[in-house]
């Protein structure tokens, strides 16, 4: 049989809020403020990135629009401010775990390990990690990257995902140099100070699209990862996950999820497509 409380003791327990209940639901902050706080990154077209005027754009920001604008009409705000927080590779997750954005609306792969530290929402979009090669490294497919140099972001999948290949062909001599951003990575590219960028295949082609020179890069067919992107949320936070998966589920299962892919990617893939699946397998009924 354990001891009583003292008075005093027990008054200090009932003055301080566990730690589950120091931090405030989602939807209740979003209520209490008017306001959601998405966090995106800058240099990852077509998904996320800065557009005319300094205004976020891209894939995955159109969806996160019709999220802040569904949860509007869920809580029935007469208005719902829109507010931007730029985020990196590096602290995105923090970002999200801390509370300085409520949701993180990028190319972020739902892992495991993540899912140990962040949630995540319905996947929104299935991509796979590849190289970007300057055609003169006479790189046509991964066994061709002996002696090469790759730049990559530091903390990715795609880094982890580069290091399992280098181990499991056996590649010798591959340097793997650490850059910031996509930015970054195609700029050192376009300068000559790698041979490969080594990233998911559809940020690949959007920043083929913008190098200074396209006829000197090529996309390799190999793919070296798998790579589901969803949305991270704040762990434990089941109220908020419900009610951003609602919107997401509405616009698959509605189909209104057709136009938006094809502003960024142009025609939608019908038949036996991964996204298509993807679409149909997250049309949870209501």
């Amino acid at each position: 049989m354990g001891r009583l409380l003292t008075p005093a003791a027990l008054a200090f327990l009932l003055a301080v809020p566990s730690s589950a209940a120091a931090q405030e639901d989602t939807l209740a902050k979003i209520r209490r403020t008017s306001a959601i706080t998405i966090g995106f990154t800058e240099t990852s077209a077509p998904f996320s990135s800065v557009g005319p005027g300094g205004v976020p754009q891209g894939y995955s920001i159109d969806l996160c629009l019709r999220i802040a604008d569904g949860i509007k009409k869920d809580l029935s705000l007469s208005q719902l401010d829109v507010k931007w927080a730029r985020v990196t590779a590096e602290n995105r997750i923090p970002s999200v775990v801390n509370g300085a954005v409520d949701i993180e609306c990028g190319t972020t792969t739902k892992t495991l390990s993540r899912m140990a530290q962040v949630d995540f929402t319905l996947l929104t979009f299935l991509d796979g990690g590849s190289l970007l090669v300057a055609t003169a490294s006479g790189i046509g497919k991964l066994t061709d990257l002996p002696g090469k140099r790759v730049a990559v972001i530091p903390t990715t999948t795609t880094e982890r995902a580069m290091r399992d290949v280098v181990t499991k062909l056996s590649l010798q001599h591959v340097t793997l140099l650490s850059v910031k951003d996509h930015a970054e990575g195609l700029a050192a590219l376009d300068a000559g100070k790698v041979d490969a960028y080594a990233s998911d295949r559809t940020l690949l082609v959007g920043l083929l699209a913008a190098s200074k020179d396209r006829a000197k890069l090529k996309v390799i067919e190999d793919f070296i990862s798998y790579e589901p992107y969803a949305f991270m949320i704040r762990r434990g936070d089941a109220n908020f996950q419900l009610a951003v998966n609602r919107v997401l589920t509405r616009l698959y299962r509605n189909a209104e999820v057709v136009p938006i892919y094809e502003k960024w990617f142009g025609p939608f893939p019908e038949g036996g497509s991964l996204i298509a699946a993807l679409y149909v397998l997250n049309s949870v009924p209501e």
